[in-house]
């Protein structure tokens, strides 16, 4: 018998470290070669690990929420006879997880498309999955001879909840995490709950670990040392949002439009007269650089947290290959197989609150960049158009920025800039 040292390998481009948010294995456990054995994070992907041999597990690195160093010891195996270390380089290659394809899913991107609003209830972006609404409509299914599938994990943590797994609804096979989130969340408020759980629960406490640890620092690092300031406009859109009904009609084979690529164009197509808000501030070197490309992030609000997968040299993309590249972009975040380099580098951010729209938001810059643009909820409302009243639809745009290298004049000239764009929407097609 010999003792193999599986150590953790490069995965990723300048990765130092990375944090464990889950083990597949424990102490004493049998594992074969290519079996996955741990879940790694980093600050751009969480990476499955495999063992690179078979044997008894006998010891590892730590517990859930803790920092393993690149290149050292990730876990010890227990083997037949005498197996050589295999280079640090060559132990695994690195892929971002498919949902389908983890032995105990984490719930990392179960992410609604992002989409861009429409008509009071069609909004880009950090949509939160309409989890309520679909299960409002199964409450009265019966559940008493329910087959319940779910991983060891899952059972465990209802358990300790006191949830009875066969009143929880799931959109697929299996009963994951976020379903539990979902119970949790609305449950109660729809008339059932797990027979063994009271309507006053104990207070759970809950590690900050993994992608919400993430979420955690960057944006305590971005209040920290941005001074943020925000400026709203209204906006009609009540011309856009007719052409892009009539666009929808005649569209063939190609993508359905939300409002979300129009305002990328039209972002795009004001961004050369205000370059201080296509830009990235690196605080250590004192340096301002002006991006001439628009590599736009699409904030997108996901069960494990807040993600922003990049559309790059979207300042290229018509309206129809804007779309597209939306979808495909969801499509990633929602099945987990978004690449590390499609979730970084972006130079401007929009992000919404969803269905919830809201009259305005004051969102927080994605640092470095120095700029997050925020498009709200459409409304119909009567406006006075010279001595008559008419029905609009309108919409607020919202802006923050780093006034380090943004002024409060250039945020609001560029948002007119935008605005003009937006309402007379043939000026977005022309050269």
């Amino acid at each position: 018998m010999a003792r193999f040292t599986f150590r953790l390998p490069d995965i990723g481009e300048g990765i130092a470290e990375a944090e464990i948010v889950a083990w597949h294995v424990k102490v004493g456990d049998t594992v074969s070669e290519d079996q996955q054995v741990a879940d790694m994070m980093t600050d751009k992907a969480t990476v499955e690990m495999e063992s690179p041999v078979s044997g008894v597990v006998v010891e590892l690195a730590g517990e859930v929420g803790e920092m393993v160093a690149i290149g050292s010891g990730l876990m010890v195996i227990e083997v037949e006879g005498d197996v050589a270390e295999t280079p640090v380089e060559e132990q695994v290659e690195a892929e971002t997880p498919g949902v389908e394809e983890a032995a105990e899913p984490q719930e990392t991107v179960r992410a609604e498309p992002v989409e861009a609003p429409q008509a009071a209830s069609e909004t880009p972006v950090e949509s939160r999955p309409s989890t309520s609404s679909s299960r409002t409509e199964e409450v009265a299914e019966p559940v008493a001879h329910r087959q319940v599938l779910a991983s060891p994990a899952v059972r465990a943590r209802a358990r300790d909840l006191g949830i009875d797994l066969a009143v929880v609804k799931a959109d697929g096979n299996h009963i994951r995490h976020a379903d539990l989130d979902a119970y949790l969340r609305y449950g109660s408020a729809q008339g059932y709950h797990a027979p063994h759980a009271s309507r006053a629960r104990e207070d759970q406490p809950i590690k900050v670990i993994g992608m919400r640890r993430r979420i955690a620092e960057n944006m305590a690092a971005s209040k920290r040392q941005i001074p943020h300031f925000t400026y709203v406009d209204e906006i009609d859109v009540t011309a856009l949002e007719a052409m892009r009904g009539d666009l929808n009609d005649n569209r063939g084979q190609r993508p359905k439009l939300t409002m979300l690529p129009f305002l990328i164009v039209a972002i795009c197509r004001a961004l050369p007269d205000f370059p201080m808000i296509n830009a990235r501030y690196d605080d250590e070197a004192g340096v301002v650089t002006r991006h001439g490309r628009v590599h736009l992030g699409m904030a997108a609000q996901t069960d494990a947290g807040l993600m922003v997968p990049v559309i790059r040299d979207a300042q290229d993309k018509n309206v129809w290959q804007l779309a597209a590249e939306i979808s495909r972009l969801a499509e990633a975040a929602r099945t987990g197989k978004a690449k590390s380099e499609e979730l970084s580098g972006s130079t401007l951010t929009v992000t919404s609150l969803g269905p919830l729209g809201g009259i305005a938001t004051t969102p927080v810059i994605n640092r470095p960049e120095v700029a997050i643009i925020g498009p709200n909820k459409i409304v119909e409302r009567p406006v006075f158009h010279g001595d008559e009243i008419v029905r609009a639809k309108l919409m607020n745009l919202s802006i923050s920025c780093d006034h380090r290298v943004v002024d409060g004049w250039d945020a609001a000239s560029f948002v007119q800039a935008v605005r003009k764009l937006l309402e007379t929407p043939v000026l977005l097609f022309a050269d």
